[in-house]
């Protein structure tokens, strides 16, 4: 594996790492409509690496399959949506909208964390593509990597300055933060590990990817852009977000 290889693999922690700094420059009072703005560049990031990066890869890796090319990735779309939604049933309080009290940021802390790890799966699962040779190309390692390091931004701030506003010191805000990224190079080299299982079911589980940050999407971004009286203003950030993840691909692809 090649020094390249691995800090792209890397980039998605550095992107929590650099939005949980946020805590240091941005204070620790709410500034309105930060959320909204973060949450609408986050969600539109995630659909456009969704489609580009992961679900039409994953149509090539099967056009062997003619006219049924589609149902690997059908497959795939629909376990990744219904593994959340499992784990969302299965610890309920995931849900921005239960994560009330004391522990309030302990919670949203542990919900972005295990969101986080399908996310690092899924560069694995591109890395591992990669280097088997299956005509994935590394500059589509880099750009869904690049797009995960983009939302994980916004993830970063959402956790440190919550904590910063609360009273606890900013250091140990940026430190929590930067740890709910822990996860994604974790997941990524693990699923190297294993990239002899991998990459006989890769457009299975590009899709598997791709269906679980769709459900984040859904699920946890779009209510941010509802909380607020302006959501023109959050459609507005999902649209930028988009088309910055959509320049990325065609640039970079």
């Amino acid at each position: 594996m090649t020094a390249a290889l691995i800090t792209i693999i890397l980039l998605p922690f550095f992107g929590t790492t650099l939005g949980a700094a946020w805590v240091f420059f941005l204070g620790k009072k709410p500034i309105p409509h930060l959320r909204q703005g973060l949450s609408g560049m986050a969600a539109g990031v995630m659909v456009a690496a969704s489609v580009w990066s992961l679900i039409l890869p994953a149509l090539e890796q099967s056009a062997h399959l003619g006219k049924l090319a589609c149902l690997p990735c059908l497959a795939g779309i629909w376990c990744g949506v219904l593994f959340l939604r499992a784990l969302d049933r299965l610890i309920p309080w995931l849900h921005r909208g239960t994560r009330q009290g004391k522990d309030s940021n302990r919670l949203l802390t542990l919900a972005v964390t295990l969101h986080n790890l399908p996310e690092g799966m899924a560069v694995g699962v591109a890395a591992a593509g990669f280097l088997a040779g299956t005509g994935l190309p590394l500059s589509g390692v880099l750009t869904l990597s690049l797009g995960i390091a983009l939302q994980n931004l916004p993830e970063g701030a959402i956790i440190s300055m919550p904590m910063g506003s609360a009273g606890i010191s900013r250091r140990k805000a940026f430190a929590v933060g930067t740890a709910s990224g822990v996860v994604e190079p974790i997941g990524a080299f693990l699923t190297l590990l294993l990239a002899g299982l991998v990459v006989p079911i890769l457009p299975f589980l590009l899709c598997f990817s791709a269906g679980a940050m769709l459900y984040v999407v859904v699920q946890e971004l779009i209510p941010d852009l509802q909380a607020e009286e302006d959501f023109q203003s959050g459609a507005l950030f999902f649209t930028a977000g988009f088309s910055v993840m959509m320049l990325l691909d065609v640039i970079l692809g």
